[in-house]
């Protein structure tokens, strides 16, 4: 697993010029839009960008709740160079690719590479793991390999 790399910044700086946005986006609003660059560390060539929400000072003063952020997230996964496929988790629940805390210790952001041998896919899948409830909010993104110069390196399953 790696860390993100947050460009919410660069982000923000862009949806302003491009007129999407009146002004950047702050940490200490009520909340702030949060975009991260993650790279799996098994799958070169392969870059997710994971959008979550990240309370500000004013949201935690206003609910009293300072440890925990929300449970949405969205992902958007594509090949950003030539694909190099490493030792990767070939069985239905893949590997864990990033893992971040959403709270002191209930509930994490995780994002899962699963391969979909049949179509030939990489599957990468955001969701929020909780201690006692689950959260059936999740959301997935797919990196198609058929007909890509992908490399194998312990050869195509």
């Amino acid at each position: 697993m790696i860390k993100a790399k947050s460009i919410r910044s660069t982000v923000s700086a862009a949806l302003v010029a491009a007129g999407c946005l009146a002004a950047p986006m702050l940490a200490t609003s009520a909340h702030a839009e949060q975009v991260d660059a993650v790279t799996d560390p098994q799958v070169s060539g392969v870059t997710c960008h994971v959008a979550y929400f990240d309370r500000g000072i004013i949201d935690r003063l206003q609910k009293g709740n300072w440890f925990e952020d929300p449970s949405n997230a969205s992902i958007a996964c594509r090949q950003t160079g030539p694909v190099i496929i490493g030792d990767i988790d070939l069985d239905e629940d893949g590997d864990v690719v990033f893992k971040e805390s959403r709270s002191l210790i209930w509930k994490s952001l995780v994002v899962h590479r699963i391969y979909d041998k049949s179509n030939d896919t990489l599957i990468y899948l955001v969701n929020s793991q909780q201690v006692q409830d689950g959260s059936a909010k999740m959301n997935i993104s797919t990196v198609p390999l058929y007909g890509q110069d992908v490399v194998w390196e312990n050869g195509k399953p």
